[in-house]
């Protein structure tokens, strides 16, 4: 039986989300759980839809597990909540519809990044969650360059590679607005998103927003055929997955061979 996982965690103490063989993460601090609760024979394997780096927070994150049929996902859910850290909280878990994969399945991954400019005051209690800047941001100016990067393309300028990954993806949806406290909230959503893209993109958005470099710099960036060494990686902290969008039940098969192609720009896998 495939259970569902929903879950949310403060990254700034865990590794990211991967396990790693001496260090504290999401996955191992899981997957140690779930395999004491249910005294399985064989360690649990998660399977998850975002893998966050180390640092990087999640408030809907969504993972599989594949056990036993006559696991109880409510039991499973109550005693979770009583042996897990604060750091990190199972929100449900429920008998997975046929054919989901928390990774494969996924539609799309929503993220928000938040930037505190500096002549903003700063709050003390968002400082794990929130980047303080050494400079103003000007948000017309960031929401005026932000639909040069949407669109189907490669975004090997803001990824590092990694080998046999596409760098090809989707943004939907790129936005900015002001927040209580000052904080300028960055919102994207993509049908996935390759390593530190996230993270490159607001980098390079924050360089233009931010009166050092002019828009035109960032087409050009844009449109490089690998990574952009002018690119500045911001911080994991200021992350967090929001939400992760699925297709109906009777689609999550389809999707899930969909999203397993290697994809071009072209179309062809």
């Amino acid at each position: 039986m495939r259970l569902r996982l929903d879950m949310a965690y403060d990254g700034r103490d865990f590794h990211g989300w991967a396990r790693q063989p001496g260090l504290r993460t999401v996955q191992g601090e899981l997957e140690h759980w779930i395999t004491r609760v249910l005294r399985l024979d064989t360690p649990a394997e998660l399977v998850v839809a975002g893998r966050t780096d180390a640092g990087v927070h999640a408030r809907g994150q969504v993972a599989h597990v594949d056990v036993d049929d006559d696991a109880d996902g409510a039991s499973l859910l109550r005693r979770l909540r009583r042996v897990l850290p604060d750091d990190v909280v199972v929100t449900g878990v429920g008998r997975a519809p046929e054919g989901f994969d928390a990774r494969f399945s996924a539609l799309w991954r929503r993220y928000s990044y938040r930037v505190l400019p500096a002549t903003a005051t700063p709050d003390p209690l968002d400082r794990g969650h929130v980047v303080r800047l050494a400079h103003d941001v000007d948000l017309d100016l960031l929401r005026s360059a932000a639909p040069l990067l949407l669109g189907l393309r490669d975004f090997a300028p803001f990824c590092k590679p990694r080998e046999g990954a596409t760098t090809i993806r989707e943004l939907r949806e790129l936005s900015a607005s002001e927040v209580p406290g000052g904080v300028i909230e960055i919102r994207l959503l993509a049908d996935a998103f390759c390593h530190s893209m996230v993270r490159s993109l607001v980098g390079a958005l924050m360089a233009v927003a931010g009166g050092r470099r002019p828009v035109e710099w960032l087409a050009t960036v844009a449109a490089h055929p690998s990574r952009h060494n002018e690119v500045v990686v911001m911080p994991p902290h200021g992350l967090v997955l929001e939400e992760v969008g699925y297709p109906p039940d009777a689609e999550l098969a389809a999707r899930a061979a969909e999203a397993r192609a290697v994809r071009t720009l072209e179309g062809e896998s």
